[in-house]
C-alpha cells in the first residue's frame, strides 16, 4: 500500500488531493499505466507525461524509477521560475 499524491492541475483533472493505492506495477511508468486504465479522469491527467514530473518517497525520480519499498509517490508539474 502506498500514497499517491497529486498536485496543481493534476489533483483538479483526478479530483483528489491523494489515495492509497495498492498496486503490483514495479515501476513508475507501470503505476501510470494501471492509474491510466482506471477512469477517464486518470487518463486525461496522465496523457501528457513531458507535462509531468514525480518525486518517489520525496525525491525527483525518473518514470522508470523502481517502486520496490516506496511509500509515497507525488505527481506535479514541472516547476517554472519567475
Amino acid at each position: 500500500m502506498m500514497d499517491v499524491l497529486y498536485f496543481a492541475w493534476v489533483r483538479e483533472r483526478i479530483g483528489l488531493p491523494k489515495e492509497k493505492i495498492e498496486t503490483q506495477a514495479t515501476t513508475v511508468m507501470g503505476l501510470i499505466e494501471e492509474l491510466r486504465a482506471r477512469e477517464e479522469r486518470y487518463a486525461l491527467a496522465f496523457s501528457d507525461l513531458s507535462a509531468l514530473r514525480v518525486a518517489v518517497d520525496q525525491e525527483l525520480s525518473e518514470f522508470d524509477a523502481s517502486l520496490q519499498g516506496v511509500r509515497e509517490v507525488a505527481f506535479f508539474p514541472p516547476m517554472t521560475g519567475g
